[in-house]
């Protein structure tokens, strides 16, 4: 891969030394050419043509004009900026302020109104073109081809033209291509110290991943660097911005909403709150803020700094002289004013005073020159292209050729240079910058395709600290027994299930709905009369007051609806299905309150209401809602209704499903060792599933919809279908063609087939009905009813109803293989934290991402994969053996 050879800042200097003056576009260039002269100089050696005129090195000429058409004019934020982007260009390409106008789509008034007070405000534009160099002088113009029309008119008449490039070739050095933007970062990072960093510059699309992980690396090395965050990258400068942002929309702001703000500032509120409303929540800590988000539209801007200068403990006098720079000090904050600063701190540079030593961190697109003899080029991806402004004023196809040449010529700085790029990303081919197109004889789609040396693992010889760590010589606690919501998440992703125990997550309005109504079922089940006294008004009362911290107003008038539906349909059911008291041993008060028995001053103590259990021998615990005999246990669900059949598919052991939920299992194999050899009964409650009929219909709707029940069988399948009342419902409650051939046959000929018969352990419909004992039972039914088309579709619906049976059911064989599943789950589980949690496993496969409640904590393939550099690949850095 070869190219035009650039010549060095040595080479251009060595040509440039003895003339009085040398003029460049490019900024790093002057100055780097500046710092070579061995000699002192009377007036500027090397400079460009605005830095000559103006005697700045970096002229503000944007900024200052748009500052200067704010307050001069009545023009918006946003459209002053765009003339003066315009007027400025046009200038440069055209030598004249006003060649704009020959555009009629630029002929404005606007345009006019902002020329006039361009003309009238001092720039370094105007400076250039008021200009001249004495004619005595002995000028050298480097890169002639980047001049603008403007830049040109500063030179004299009688110059020399000196080429950027010499006319030997430059062979490109291969591209290290990585797995991943992390072990680019970590490469960079290896390779440079505090002893080399004013030796090392890095160049990357300042609008990529790339700066902020470079920088956050060199941070935590303790490696100085320059060129990097701006003014508005001041961590404490946009947390006040966001602070004020955030403070307008107090009546809806989360707890989560300010957290980064807190944290800033040095509170740290309890996770759990995360959800809740910050005005509703009563912790002296967040007092201030409060405060301060209740009364932020009454404050000025230089009022609001100042309290939030006083929570830091720092001033920040930069940003206040900013303010009073833009006319806003003294504004009271609004939504506009933000947007207006936004948009300003986002459109323009504001100059910091920043110590100019350590690594040089430079942007892809600024210049062309990099003054350091390392030099690691980052990406080199489309970002690296320019974009043409689309203006009628600029020679698109003459742009195109300055930033090639430009490119040309940036990629080979330094003595050394090293391109670390990616081939891929999220899968896809990573499109190398458009100029390598341009500048490359061959042919090729992304970087693999060109000269390369691929790294897949990562092995630094230099001995890194990292993380300060401690070894801890103690044995884990043993794991005896698991909730059936962490036993789904264990199966969906076992390290989902770890970071739910080690991560401290929010409390959820979801939740506290669900609590809402749990606590008033119970409470109903205690005190009726107490309920019906109060009134549905009271009720809902309380349960919006629970609500209040997660939700805004309009929220909780939704809410509201469903509250009163909700609390019909449980004391409706309640009502028409009066539970049994009784005790059991199995269970216990968990004693964790609710919420309307404290309002009412009353005692929980029915021994069926939220019971508890924990259960070793079984591995199990949880809370049973109700007690609603000793046969049936209740569950109240707030959320959407599951069939019978979802439900057992999602427990099943033998196919593990994407949502697996083994509740209603559990509770069973749990209740039938208080009720042993007995028929059981898990029922769910979906008491909002009639919620809009019951908001549009007239008469309260049947509760029937709600309503899933599985029965648990304490014999097995196969002799569950033989016995007679199985066959009484084929005859009586089958389709009607199932009854018809039934109705023909006598129950010793069914029982006697099925004895001699076994019907296949499937749950797949289609399995059972193409199977031999559908032929076989579909055989004897025509030997004993006659060979019609009517038997034929009987049969299949006999078989398709023994099947229903089979999948909205639990029987003891699968209830006894579930205890075995769970001993094997919490057998695993304690091995796994002894050693770690893996994201995947042969039982399940790949998670259900969307169950996943810490998807951000967990890493993919991809990402999982280890940065890589082998010992041979070493870069020239090395400055000690053992240092990369």
């Amino acid at each position: 891969m070869t190219l035009q050879r650039a010549r060095s800042v040595d080479e251009l200097y060595a040509e440039t030394q003895d003339y009085d003056l040398v003029l460049t576009t490019d900024g790093p260039l002057s100055l780097a050419l500046n710092r070579r002269l061995d000699q002192p100089r009377l007036g500027r050696f090397a400079a460009t043509p605005r830095m000559l005129a103006s005697g700045e090195f970096t002229a503000q000429d944007q900024r200052s004009l748009f500052l200067a058409l704010v307050t001069e004019t009545e023009l918006s934020w946003k459209h002053a900026s765009y003339l003066v982007e315009n007027i400025l260009q046009s200038w440069e390409e055209t030598g004249e302020i006003s060649t704009i106008l020959d555009y009629d789509r630029y002929d404005t008034h606007s345009t006019r109104e902002a020329i006039d007070v361009i003309q009238r405000a001092e720039s370094s534009h105007a400076d250039l073109a008021e200009y001249t160099i004495d004619d005595d002088l002995d000028v050298a113009v480097i890169g002639e081809a980047q001049f603008t029309t403007l830049d040109c008119t500063i030179l004299p008449d009688d110059y020399d033209s000196i080429s950027p490039f010499a006319p030997d070739p430059f062979d490109l050095p291969e591209f290290s291509l990585f797995d991943s933007t992390t072990a680019i970062v970590e490469t960079v990072t290896d390779a440079t110290s505090i002893d080399n960093a004013e030796d090392v510059a890095v160049v990357m699309d300042r609008g990529s991943e790339y700066p902020s992980l470079i920088e956050s690396a060199f941070e935590s090395t303790d490696v100085p660097y320059y060129g990097g965050p701006g003014f508005v990258d001041n961590t404490h400068i946009r947390t006040f911005l966001r602070l004020l942002r955030r403070a307008l929309s107090s009546d809806s702001l989360q707890l989560s909403d300010v957290r980064p703000i807190l944290t800033t500032i040095g509170i740290d509120p309890p996770v759990k709150h995360d959800q809740k409303r910050l005005r509703s929540l009563d912790q002296p800590e967040l007092d201030p803020l409060q405060t301060f988000c209740s009364t932020t539209a009454d404050q000025t801007l230089n009022e609001a700094l100042s309290t939030y200068e006083t929570w830091c403990d720092e001033s920040f006098t930069d940003l206040r002289s900013e303010l009073r720079r833009l006319g806003l000090l003294e504004q009271p904050v609004t939504d506009t004013i933000l947007d207006d600063l936004e948009y300003y701190f986002q459109s323009f540079d504001v100059p910091t005073d920043e110590e100019q030593e350590g690594v040089l961190l430079a942007s892809a697109t600024s210049a062309a020159y990099v003054d350091r003899p390392v030099v690691f080029y980052l990406g080199l991806d489309a970002g690296w292209t320019h974009s043409v402004p689309d203006k009628p004023w600029v020679d698109p196809d003459q742009k195109d050729r300055e930033y090639l040449q430009q490119f040309q010529i940036l990629l080979q700085n330094g003595v050394e240079q090293y391109y670390l790029v990616k081939d891929t990303e999220a899968g896809e081919s990573i499109t190398p910058c458009l100029y390598f197109h341009d500048l490359l004889d061959q042919e090729f789609d992304r970087f693999s395709d060109l000269s390369h040396v691929s790294y897949s693992r990562h092995s630094s010889s230099q001995t890194t600290t990292g993380f300060e760590k401690e070894p801890i010589t103690t044995t884990s606690d043993t794991v005896e027994t698991i909730s059936q919501s962490s036993l789904s998440t264990l199966v969906n992703c076992p390290r989902d299930y770890y970071f739910d125990d080690l991560v401290e997550g929010p409390d959820r309005d979801y939740l506290q709905k669900g609590n809402l109504f749990h606590d008033f079922a119970e409470f109903y089940v205690n005190h009726p009369d107490v309920v019906d006294t109060a009134g549905t008004d009271a009720i809902v009362a309380i349960m919006r007051e629970g609500m209040e911290p997660y939700v805004d107003d309009l929220d909780l008038a939704t809410l509201e609806s469903e509250f009163r539906v909700g609390i019909d349909a449980i004391t409706r059911y309640l009502d028409e299905h009066p539970p049994q008291e009784s005790t059991y041993d199995a269970y216990t008060d968990p004693d964790w309150g609710n919420r309307f028995a404290e309002h009412f001053d009353r005692t929980i103590d029915s021994p069926i209401t939220e019971r508890w259990f924990e259960n070793s021998a079984l591995g199990a615990r949880g809370i049973i809602d109700l007690i609603h005999t000793p046969n049936q246990l209740l569950d109240y669900k707030s959320g959407s209704h599951n069939s019978a059949s979802t439900v057992v598919k999602n427990a099943r052991i033998d196919e593990i499903s994407d949502t697996p939920n083994f509740q209603a299992l559990l509770y069973l194999a749990q209740h039938r060792d208080e009720r042993p050899d007995e028929r059981l009964e898990f029922r769910l409650f979906h008491f909002l599933e009639t919620l809009d009929d019951a908001i549009t219909a007239d008469e309260p709707p049947s509760l029937d919809e709600g309503i899933t029940t599985l029965t648990y069988y304490p014999t097995s399948f196969e002799e569950h279908i033989q016995q007679e009342a199985t066959f009484e419902a084929l005859r009586v409650d089958g389709s009607k063609k199932c009854q018809k051939t039934f109705d023909q046959v006598e129950y010793d000929t069914y029982r006697s087939f099925l004895n001699s018969h076994e019907i296949p352990d499937t749950y797949e419909k289609d399995e059972l009905l193409d199977s031999a004992f559908a032929d076989a039972l579909t055989e004897q039914m025509k030997i004993a009813v006659g060979d019609y088309k009517y038997v034929e579709t009987g049969c299949n619906q006999a078989l398709r109803q023994l099947l229903s049976i089979r999948t909205q059911n639990y029987f003891e064989p699968e209830v006894d293989a579930s205890e075995e599943f769970l001993d094997e789950r919490l057998d695993t589980l304690n091995d796994w934290r002894e050693s770690r949690f893996p994201i995947t496993t042969e039982l399940a496969g790949e998670p259900n991402l969307d169950r996943v409640d810490h998807r951000d904590l967990l890493l993919t393939d991809e990402q999982a994969q280890s940065p890589s550099t082998t010992a041979s690949q070493r870069t020239r850095l090395d400055t000690q053996e053992g240092d990369q």
